[in-house]
């Protein structure tokens, strides 16, 4: 299964590194990502497969999420279905 994490914040030293350690961690696969500064803000954009990790779905998501509160970004993961189906209605 593929899912989708943003990551948004003010930019700072270590969040694409902390990100990647996460996923890295709980054994996902990063198949895509973009990136990009808008004026003092981080953006980024990932395509994951999950079908590997280590953790279930909920455990990535908090674990993504308490990085997020240590580092002051918001970091969300959706699963690719719901894309899907948004495309569809």
């Amino acid at each position: 299964m593929k899912a989708i994490i943003t990551v948004i914040g003010k930019d700072q030293v270590g969040i694409m590194y902390g990100v990647s350690g996460v996923l890295n961690d709980l054994g996902v696969n990063i198949e895509d990502v973009t990136q990009t500064i808008m004026q003092e803000y981080f953006t980024m954009l990932m395509l994951v497969n999950i079908d590997e990790a280590k953790a279930g779905f909920k455990q990535l998501r908090d674990a993504l999420e308490e990085l997020g509160q240590e580092k002051g970004l918001s970091i969300r993961i959706q699963k690719e279905e719901i894309f899907d189906t948004m495309h569809k209605i």
